[in-house]
């Protein structure tokens, strides 16, 4: 497939363009800073703008795909949404965050009295994003949100992926960005949540 990746050079996003590069898809990889953006097989590195949403519909048009793999407190999601409605990609995918995630009936992890403060910004940019999407009437949209501890690991291919609600097993609540990048790979491979929001975690 012909995939579009924002965000290309970051910690979630270099996993994408890995897992997306090993599988044989051709990327359009989109940074700011596209020296930054690793050389692999199929990865075309350009520089682009989040916030110029009219540059960004021109770089997003023509492919099969777009992922979204950028810090929510750091970006515009109506710009995002209207880059990618112009540009008529015919699917959006977003790296999403877990502070939206249930831990009990109507309860979100953000709002749990031990959710760490110097994320809340962060997480409640995410939600707003989620409810945003959720709000579309025609966008075909996808919304994968990671575990509570999302950082650097090993790509297992062993994980379990879930709804709203936040996974744990006895160990706690977390995903690799390795297994994580092949969540997002095989949801785009073979779509099971078009307008949905699910999450991945051990």
């Amino acid at each position: 497939m012909n995939i579009a990746l924002i965000g290309a050079s970051g910690n979630v996003g270099s996993r994408l363009l890995q897992e997306l590069s090993n599988r044989g898809h051709r990327v359009t990889a989109i940074a700011r800073d596209p020296a930054r953006i690793a050389a692999l097989p199929g990865v075309a590195a350009v520089a682009g703008d989040a916030d110029d949403v009219d540059a960004l519909a021109t770089q997003l048009r023509g492919h099969d795909a777009a992922i979204s793999a950028l810090r929510f407190d750091a970006s515009d999601p109506r710009r995002l949404i209207d880059a990618v409605q112009r540009s008529a990609v015919p699917r959006y995918l977003v790296v999403g965050g877990a502070g939206s995630l249930e831990v009990a009936p109507g309860v979100a992890l953000l709002d749990a009295p031990e959710f760490p403060p110097e994320y809340l910004e962060e997480a409640r940019a995410g939600a707003r994003f989620l409810e945003l999407l959720r709000q579309e009437p025609t966008l075909d949209w996808t919304f994968l949100s990671p575990s509570a501890l999302f950082l650097p690991g090993e790509r297992t291919g062993s994980f379990r992926l879930g709804r709203d609600q936040l996974l744990a097993d006895a160990t706690g609540s977390r995903i690799s960005y390795e297994d994580y990048a092949m969540a997002m790979v095989d949801e785009i491979e073979r779509p099971a949540h078009r307008r949905q929001r699910f999450t991945v975690g051990y």
